[in-house]
């Protein structure tokens, strides 16, 4: 898979240590950035690629994970979840098909973090599971086919 990667400046180094791991499991890495100071311009162009399906999933990191999924969710097409737990990350894709996690470099230590990347990108989101009705939901209401 492509995986996307971005962050805030304060998360520059907890990123960088966080690319190689990515790819030792495989994966193609293309980094959005880390210099601009205002993580929405990060997140919503790390989105804006995902969402593109350019890449097939993303990554962003800010001090706490919530401004970038907040920033992230405003991408149409992007269902970003912040993650703080191995159960979360595995979540985010069997029940939820996220395609971006989020994550805070100022409360996730590194070797968490790295579990959590290795959750998320191992699981393969199932339609056909019982959460395909759920996050189908979603999608209906997004594109304003509810009921």
């Amino acid at each position: 898979m492509k995986i996307a990667i971005g962050c805030d400046p304060n998360a520059t180094a907890f990123k960088a240590e966080l690319i190689p791991f990515i790819l030792s499991l495989g994966h193609e890495v293309e980094d959005f950035g880390s210099n601009d100071p205002v993580y929405a311009h990060t997140a919503t162009k790390l989105g804006e690629a995902v969402a593109r399906k350019e890449c097939d999933r993303g990554i962003l990191i800010c001090g706490t994970g919530i401004g970038v999924c907040i920033a992230a969710n405003k991408v149409k097409g992007v269902y970003a979840a912040e993650v703080n737990n191995i159960y979360q990350a595995e979540r985010a894709q069997l029940s939820n098909n996220a395609n971006v996690i989020t994550m805070g470099s100022q409360v996730t230590g590194i070797e968490l973090a790295k579990s959590l990347v290795r959750e998320y990108l191992k699981n393969t989101f199932d339609p056909k599971s019982r959460s395909g009705p759920k996050v189908q939901a979603i999608l209906d209401y997004e594109s304003g086919k509810e009921d």
